[in-house]
Order: structure tokens, then sequence, then C-alpha cells
């Protein structure tokens, strides 16, 4: 339970923190944009990304188990996250994001990390690709430059609208979000090292502004971005709040421990180290409790972020740290520039978001490899996910899988004798 800094920062050298200098800032430089992005997609403010960036990506990194982790807003909260804000309101994702924080702390307390493990793969796969799909779906108004009053929340009254709204198609807005989608790939290919993300997004946000096309920037549609975190404060609790919040803060409390120990084991593959699960539970309770406490929004450790923290060549925890705190000094300084970048720019980010959370190269083992029950759950949690709600897909799919992990271990069935009442 013990955090990696207070391990790592015994032996750290000037040559160490050079290494987590330059990474933390390139990672910052990928973890802004997708932030912003991030956040609107969630039905959120823009700046409710940022704060939870420079907040939970600090204490994750500070509390956290593992060397190189980087946390913050994820792709995996969008559904979740637009879900609660829909239906109770900003103020109740905010008291959801406290009580899965306190839920996590709970559950590190009690060691449940290692229980993480039990959580059938073919049922993390399913939502997750569900989460990418519903994602996907949500871009298509930013990415084609479509005129709605409201798109739907629901995925199958979404689609019909959008395909309504066609005659509204914007040939500038496309052509902005394919070409920030094709520099994306091409500096992912061409320059791994590059924060591909945030120069693509601000050459077609330039090119937009230079040849003033007609497409929506953050700042035509949110306005101005604040240049300093809000003072933290407690969120309104009663009763009848909690009771009703109670099944999304599960929810995210299950999505943030999956989610970073899904990250913290590829970051040990990739860097060789071994994560601590029970600090990294404790780590992501500590992080949503800040972000709540600063109106920001769940957070967790971020696959992508945390890969590109070790192809920069961060070495500790300080990388993470220098991150959170790069992204402050840029909201800081530089705020008002981001309110010129495009959202059609923004919605192609997303779209590269939601391909590579979906991992399109394990696609064909999905389909091909493995038992058919194990791909009959993946199919049913995928589609629960889409059409139904994430709460439902996750409840369905942990329950099928774990009856199915029992069934095949071939267990005797129990003596059975009619109870006496």
């Amino acid at each position: 339970m013990k955090p990696k800094i207070l391990t790592t920062i015994k032996t750290y050298t000037p040559a160490l923190f050079a290494a987590d200098l330059f990474a933390g800032v390139t990672v910052a430089m990928v973890a802004l944009p997708l932030s912003l992005a991030i956040a609107i997609a969630s039905g959120a403010d823009p700046a409710a990304g940022i704060v939870t960036a420079i907040v939970a990506g600090f204490l994750i990194s500070a509390l956290g188990g593992s060397r190189v982790q980087i946390g913050g807003p994820t792709g995996a909260f969008i559904v979740v996250v637009y879900s609660v804000i829909a239906e109770h309101g900003y103020d109740g994702l905010v008291l959801a994001t406290f009580m899965a924080g306190l839920i996590l702390l709970a559950a590190g307390f009690l060691r449940a990390g290692k229980f993480i493990s039990f959580v059938p793969e073919a049922v993390v796969n399913g939502f997750t690709i569900g989460i990418a799909v519903v994602i996907a779906a949500s871009q298509l108004k930013d990415l084609f430059g479509l005129s709605m009053e409201a798109v739907p929340a629901h995925f199958l009254e979404k689609i019909p609208a959008l395909w309504s709204a066609r005659e509204s198609f914007n040939p500038a807005a496309f052509s902005l979000g394919a070409s920030a989608i094709i520099m994306i790939v091409f500096f992912r290919h061409i320059a791994p090292k590059l924060p591909g993300l945030i120069v693509a997004v601000a050459l077609a946000s330039i090119a937009a502004l230079v040849f003033t096309l007609p497409v929506d920037t953050i700042g035509s549609r949110f306005g101005a971005l604040p240049n300093h975190l809000p003072a933290p404060q407690l969120p309104a609790v009663s009763l009848s709040r909690v009771q009703e919040l109670l099944p999304s803060a599960f929810v995210i409390a299950f999505l943030a421990g999956v989610e970073s120990l899904l990250s913290a084991m590829v970051a040990d593959r990739m860097s060789g180290g071994q994560h601590r699960p029970n600090a990294e539970v404790l780590a992501q309770g500590a992080a949503n409790i800040g972000s709540a406490l600063f109106g920001g929004l769940p957070a967790t450790g971020a696959i992508a972020r945390t890969a590109t923290n070790v192809r920069a060549g961060g070495k500790t925890p300080v990388a993470g740290i220098v991150h959170a705190l790069t992204i402050l000094a840029v909201m800081m300084l530089a705020a008002p520039l981001a309110s010129y970048l495009a959202m059609p720019a923004l919605a192609g980010l997303l779209m590269i978001t939601a391909w590579n959370m979906s991992e399109p190269h394990k696609w064909r083992s999905y389909l091909f490899e493995g038992p058919m029950s194990d791909r009959a759950l993946l199919v049913l949690t995928l589609a629960l996910t889409v059409v139904a709600d994430l709460t439902i897909a996750i409840g369905v799919g942990v329950s099928l899988g774990l009856a199915i992990r029992l069934q095949r271990r071939h267990v005797p069935p129990a003596d059975w004798e009619t109870p006496e009442r």
C-alpha cells in the first residue's frame, strides 16, 4: 500500500529528473487536448477536463502504486458521465464522483485490488468496445458539422436524429476533422515521440482561423476558459441524493479500479516494473475525491497517456507530477488560446481515441478464438453498453462471467435440504 514515489525518491538523481521532466511535458501536451475533448463529449464544461487532469493527475502520481502511471479523465467515463449529468445534473456528477472516491478508498484499505483479476476479460473487452462505439457516435455531429438543436443521449435515438440532420452537412467542418485524424495518424507513425495530438489539433484550428471557416470553436460554444483552479468545496449531500446516485458511484468506482489496474499492468510490461495494486486503488480514491472537491470529472489511470510517458522516457512518478503541473502552467498562462481550438478537430481526436479503445488488432481473436461462451459474453456486454446502459452491461456481464467461471471449475453441486422455518 506504500506509494511508489516513496520508494523511487530514495535513489533519485538529476539524470532521472531530466528524463521525467521531458516525459512529463510531452505527456501534458498529449493530455491537454484529450482532457478538453473528453469533458466536452461528456456533456461537461471543457474547463472541468483541465481541472481533472491537474488535480487527479497529480494525486494519482503522488500516491499511486505504479512508477509511470498517468491519470486524468479518460474516454471510458464518457458514457456514464454523460448519463449522470443528463439525469442528475452536474452537481449530481460531482457527488457521485466523491462517493466513488470513498468507495475506492474503502476497497484499497480492504486490499481489494487483487480481486480485479476476477473480472472476466470478455466483459472488460465488451464494455470497452461498446464505449468506443458510443463515443464515436457522439462525435458525428461535430465531425460533420451538423446543425441540431439537441442530440439525443440514447444511441438508438441518436443515429436517426443525426441522419435527419444530414442536409446541414458542413464540408469545412468535415475537412478539418478529417485533416486532424490524418495528421494524428501521420505523426504517430513518423514521429511517435512528438505530441502529435496537440500539433494536429492546433494546426487544424489555425487553418480554421486563418481561412475564417464556418466552424464552432471552444470559445464560440463555451466561452473563455478560466486561467486558475476553482476553490475547493464539498458537494451538497442529502440522504435521498446519495441513494439515487449510489449505483452511478459504484459504476464510476468499478471503472476507475479496472482501468487504472489495466493501465498499470500495461505499464509494467512496457517498463519492466511491478505495480502495487492496493496503493493504486487508494490513489484512485484520493484522486476522485480531489477532483470532485474542485468540481472536476471522474478520473483513472489512462493507458494511452501512460504508454506515451514510458515511450518518452518517464522513469518515476515525478513525470506524472510534472505532467499535472505543466497543464496547470498552460492553464494559467495560455487559457485564451484554447478558446480557438476547433470543435471538428477535437471530434477527430476523439474518433481516433474511440478507434484505439476498441483495439481493432484484437478483433479477429475475439471472433474466432477462445470458448464460445466468452465470445457470447463479449457480444452481450457490448450490446447492452450501446443500446441499454453501462450499469446494466457491467452488472449482467460480471454476473454471467463469474457464473461461467464457476461452472468451468466443475464444482459438484452442494447437498441441499429443505430448511426448517
